[in-house]
């Protein structure tokens, strides 16, 4: 039997799961690592669901953790994904309900976006999910004007890859 606080991140979670995808998806490109890297996400969430105070918006919590998970990850040496296994999933029956998009254009953007480098990939992908400047600086923990340089940058460097 689950908890209450147990309900309510499984509730969370699941209502916000997307946003994971979108991490995993910018992040991976094979779906064993986009799944270990869900999970992993999932986990460090879990762990420190206790200490989310409600100051921010979930959903702005939420990125700040699935970002840092997978730019931490990625940025090891062998840049595989090794999912813990100390927490019960099972009895938390979170559902992975990945959208799939099978468009060529999307796919040819997402592998565009894997070759930026992992900051610029997270700004693009808060840009595109319509993240104003200043819910980007509260997530990546810097100014709404750095996030404004910082964009512009990435957004440069995505063109020159586009053209190529």
């Amino acid at each position: 039997m689950q908890s209450k606080q147990e309900e309510n991140f499984v509730k969370q979670i699941t209502e916000n799961q997307r946003l994971i995808h979108k991490v995993c998806r910018i992040y991976t490109d094979n779906e064993v690592d986009h799944e270990d890297l869900f999970q992993e996400i999932t986990l460090q969430l879990w762990k420190s669901f206790s200490g989310y105070r409600g100051e921010a918006k979930f959903s702005t919590w939420m990125y700040r953790i699935a970002l840092n998970t997978a730019i931490s990850l990625f940025r090891k040496s062998d840049r595989k994904i090794r999912a813990q296994s100390d927490v019960d999933f099972v009895s938390l029956k979170i559902e992975c309900d990945e959208y799939i998009d099978d468009e060529d254009k999307i796919r040819n953007m997402y592998k565009m976006i894997h070759k930026l480098s992992d900051i610029e990939r997270a700004l693009i992908m808060m840009y595109l999910d319509d993240k104003s400047y200043r819910e980007i600086g509260d997530i990546l923990g810097i100014t709404e004007g750095n996030a404004r340089v910082k964009m512009s940058r990435a957004k440069n460097n995505l063109k020159s890859l586009v053209k190529k």
